[in-house]
């Protein structure tokens, strides 16, 4: 199951500017974009995608884990991967400027574990993922 609503609105009423910036990071080729199409194939388990969202010196690093190289980042992506039967990411709030994306998340693993992480993600000049950094969080509010 794959689960990714964006939460929130975009106030631009009299901001024309703003819009503009606005409509600007929303185009096919933003970060923000990236960033959401790996949160999509992440939850469908996509290893093939992923491999093409990397860059060869990604640097992988969450509560438990720190790994360096497109290889070793992808063995621990596909150990997540066989350790969960299904995955849902629940995207509550982006941030962005020019080269990385916080994404603040609610993931369902095997509809019964619920955690909220705060994904940061940089981007080389070519779009490809050079780091995530993952935030374990709580779920209160």
């Amino acid at each position: 199951m794959v689960l990714l609503p964006i939460k929130g609105t975009v106030q631009t009423v009299g901001h024309q500017q703003n819009k503009r910036k606005w409509e600007k990071k929303m185009t096919k080729n933003s970060n923000k974009d990236r960033c959401l199409t790996y949160l999509r194939k992440y939850a469908e388990k996509d290893l093939d995608a992923i491999t093409a969202l990397f860059s060869e010196n990604i640097v992988l690093r969450d509560w438990k884990i720190r790994v360096e190289g497109k290889q070793k980042a992808l063995e621990e992506t596909q150990k997540n991967f066989e350790a969960a039967g299904s995955i849902a990411i629940e995207v509550l709030s982006t941030y962005d400027d020019e080269n990385t994306v916080a994404a603040e998340l609610k993931i369902t693993v095997d509809t019964v574990e619920e955690l909220y992480v705060v994904d940061v993600i940089t981007f080389d000049a070519n779009g490809q993922i050079v780091s995530i950094r993952a935030y374990l969080g709580r779920g209160d509010g």
